[in-house]
């Protein structure tokens, strides 16, 4: 490592620990001691909110270790710890998430989140018509969709929990059948699939549905040993539908960053033809 790249790795390490600092101090001034449960004797605090003595007797660590923290000295501080911070500062998922962030550590996946289109998602999904676009879980699961996406994809048509982008690709022949360049957009579409699996290694859902894919598709079972890893779908597609002919789309993915399980996939028509025979889907 170069003198200066090793400057500016310590430099933003230390601007990291002086914003966990104050995130810490602030979050502590904004709660009294009964906001968390704390019983104290009548009169006048000096302290505005809890004491530093009080955060860690509720959280469970060390009142100097928690000091050294707040004073943004070099220590390492561990996820158990991190987390135990966020439980007794009462912080919700996005602070949590922010906490984390400024520790250094991974942010916590929501695993447990219930997956679910809000009503602005809805409306959003709604004003990109004619464009297809969809909500994708974590899992590649189809969340909610649009009318051009139902009428193109039919994701409401898929067994009751197999409605998944992997299974529609892989173990659906109908819909299949629709993709121009199969192969090749197959194996994009995998390898992305496998990176998610890996950052979920152990998620029984994941493990499921990769059990059922490599039953139902000889084609999965065959590329899943090669670990094939791409970070994003992002590309040209060209679509054979039976009624409007082959359509040619450009696929954008965003993520929803008040939603982090979420992402948004928009099918973009290539020309003025193929938004025409996208209206004629409507």
């Amino acid at each position: 490592m170069t003198e200066s790249l090793r400057t500016t790795v310590s430099g933003a390490v230390t601007s990291r620990r002086a914003e966990l600092a104050t995130f810490l101090r602030v979050r502590r001034a904004e709660l009294k001691p009964e906001d968390v449960g704390l019983r104290v004797p009548p009169g006048r605090r000096n302290t505005p909110g809890l004491r530093r003595e009080e955060v860690a007797q509720i959280s469970g660590v060390g009142v100097t270790w928690y000091t050294w923290l707040e004073q943004g000295r070099s220590i390492t501080a561990s996820a158990h710890v991190i987390d135990a911070l966020a439980r007794g500062l009462r912080l919700d998922q996005e602070n949590h998430r922010h906490l984390r962030h400024l520790a250094g550590l991974p942010t916590p996946e929501p695993d447990q989140m219930p997956e679910g289109a809000t009503p602005e998602l809805t409306r959003l999904l709604a004003a990109l018509v004619p464009a297809p676009a969809c909500l994708l879980g974590q899992r590649f699961d189809f969340v909610a969709w649009n009318e051009t996406f139902a009428a193109l994809w039919d994701p409401g048509g898929l067994p009751e929990g197999r409605r998944n982008l992997m299974w529609l690709t892989f173990a659906d022949p109908v819909h299949r059948r629709r993709w121009v360049d199969w192969d090749d957009r197959s194996r994009i579409l995998l390898a992305q699939f496998r990176a998610a699996a890996g950052r979920h290694a152990g998620d029984a859902r994941f493990n499921e549905l990769i059990d059922a894919l490599r039953a139902a598709s000889p084609e999965f079972r065959a590329l899943w040993p090669r670990y094939l890893v791409k970070q994003s779908i992002t590309g040209p597609i060209s679509i054979r539908h039976p009624t409007a002919g082959v359509i040619k789309l450009d696929v954008i993915e965003l993520g929803v960053s008040a939603h982090p399980s979420l992402t948004l996939v928009v099918q973009i028509p290539v020309r003025a033809v193929d938004r025409k025979k996208l209206a004629t889907l409507l």
